[in-house]
């Protein structure tokens, strides 16, 4: 009896424990200061609005100011467990795809272009870029 009754209150500590991470809101403000080897910025914001939708946006840029300077936004759907899926349009035109997981504390962008309108932005939209969060929340 006691066995039994010790396996089901941790069995719902564990299910506790899941809903809350499923649970976590996506809002946040993350960046990598050293981007491309130290020569860009990048930073992503994201503001969930209801339980399955998220606002992106991000600007990249050179540190000597040089070429393009994109800064998109887009809105995206939550597709699984620390996954987001979204669209995307910059203001340079150009637009595209994007998928954001979860690390940790960190989140992993990837981003690929499905119309160019100015070239130079592309080397921006890559994959896997590891962000950490900037501190605003």
């Amino acid at each position: 009896m006691k066995s039994t009754v010790l396996s089901l209150t941790i069995c719902c500590f564990i299910v506790r424990i899941a809903s809350a991470a499923e649970s976590l809101s996506w809002t946040g403000e993350y960046a990598d200061k050293k981007f491309m080897g130290g020569q860009a910025v990048f930073q992503l914001s994201l503001t969930q609005e209801g339980t399955q939708t998220v606002k992106v946006g991000f600007d990249a840029v050179y540190n000597n100011g040089r070429d393009c300077a994109p800064e998109a936004e887009g809105t995206g759907k939550i597709t699984g467990k620390g996954t987001l899926k979204f669209t995307f349009q910059d203001n340079e035109h150009n637009a595209g795809t994007g998928t954001i997981t979860r690390a940790g504390e960190d989140v992993i962008v990837s981003l690929k272009a499905t119309r160019i309108a100015n070239p130079k932005c592309v080397v921006f939209y890559r994959d896997n870029i590891r962000l950490k969060p900037s501190g605003k929340k």
